[in-house]
């Protein structure tokens, strides 16, 4: 492991573990080295990580948020796996339907990262609703790292970024450029707001969801994480809401409240009563 240790792995292992769910695995000790090894010396340790673990180790408790967030940010795109989005704009009128017109739709986007899942669902929503003037929504982000809601709450990204699932068009009506970068327009930025939240902490304060996303999650929870995150996300979803999911991931073994919805992958609701 080079520069970590058996023991060194797992005592990053169980820190992970306990403060945000990410279960390790033997062969992802390259993960520690890769993303601990730069944090050490932006931490102003200067023997790098050895020094960083002995301060773990020793309980220095102000390093753990650092840690945790440089192991969960994980990669994003605007309208990544485009499925989820054309099928939320496919269910969405039957969403509408059972809804009184001018009440505000609850989007939750859960590890948000640096916002453009959240963003993409806001064009998603921007574009189905256009014809019907009378709907709003509203979309909250949540994500355990404060440098990544900083940069969901900027909404300004580079030009590789935009490019990377956003059309010409798109780019044109939604963004502003700013020097070398682009910056969403404020009629999609006003809907959404980014706080900090951790799945295995509480979650009722966030209150009810007519729409969930929480893609790309489960898949770095052991059984026990998974069980009881899917539970916090069933108690915030409206009866007839909708959860979306990744395309490989599955709540069977895990949860008994959720139906899948017939041809999507990852897109489920709430069994009913």
């Amino acid at each position: 492991m080079s520069d970590l240790s058996p023991a060194d792995f797992a005592l990053y292992r169980d820190l992970l573990l306990r403060h945000s769910g990410l279960d390790l695995k033997e062969n992802q000790a390259y993960l520690l080295l890769s993303r601990l090894t730069p944090l050490a010396k932006r931490m102003g340790f200067a023997e790098g990580l050895p020094a960083l673990t002995a301060a773990v180790r020793t309980g220095n408790k102000s390093t753990v948020p650092a840690i945790v967030e440089a192991m969960t940010t994980n990669e994003t795109s605007f309208f990544r796996d485009t499925k989820p989005f054309l099928a939320l704009t496919e269910l969405l009128p039957s969403l509408l339907s059972n809804r009184a017109e001018g009440k505000a739709l609850r989007i939750w986007s859960a590890a948000c990262s640096t916002g453009q899942e959240a963003y993409s669902i806001a064009m998603t929503l921007d574009e189905a609703l256009a014809a019907k003037p009378g709907w709003r929504y509203e979309i909250l982000g949540t994500d355990i790292a404060d440098e990544v809601l900083e940069r969901a709450r900027l909404a300004t990204y580079s030009q590789f970024e935009v490019q990377r699932g956003l059309t010409f068009q798109r780019i044109m009506k939604y963004f502003e450029q700013d020097g070398t970068s682009w910056r969403l327009k404020a009629n999609l930025r006003t809907p959404c707001t980014f706080k900090k939240a951790n799945l295995l902490e509480g979650v009722t304060h966030l209150g009810t969801f007519d729409i969930i996303f929480c893609r790309n999650v489960l898949i770095y929870f052991n059984a026990d994480t998974k069980a009881q995150v899917l539970a916090k996300l069933a108690s915030r979803l409206s009866p007839d809401g909708i959860l979306f999911l990744g395309a490989a991931e599955a709540v069977m073994g895990y949860s008994n409240a959720f139906t899948a919805v017939e041809g999507r992958h990852g897109v489920l609701r709430l069994k009913k009563p």
